[in-house]
């Protein structure tokens, strides 16, 4: 999952369908400097990746963000997170301790 977002082509698509909603390949490749081409295989490897998902519209396929694998993401970034707030509390725990003594 983090590989598909290492790509900085693939996180402007990501938050291009974030901002502006769900969109067909053309549309994003109308708001997106790339390829209809280079769309779809960036939107291929989003798709494996469960950052996006799409549904068929007549000839067109409309993307949309997978928030079920945003979530996914959010969950393991936030263990740092919780990580370095708990290193942080610790460290004011062991500084106030030291102005006291």
């Amino acid at each position: 999952m983090l590989n598909a977002l290492g790509d900085p082509t693939r996180r402007v698509i990501l938050e291009t369908l974030r901002r502006g909603g769900p969109s067909s390949v053309g549309a994003l490749a109308g708001r997106v400097p790339v390829s209809r081409p280079a769309i779809s295989q960036h939107l291929k490897v989003l798709g494996r990746a469960g950052l996006v998902e799409h549904e068929a519209r007549g000839t067109s396929n409309i993307y949309r963000v997978d928030t079920a694998g945003l979530d996914v993401v959010r969950r393991w970034m936030d263990q740092f997170w919780d990580e370095a707030l708990g290193a942080f509390a610790e460290h004011v725990r062991r500084t106030e301790e030291e102005g006291e003594s």
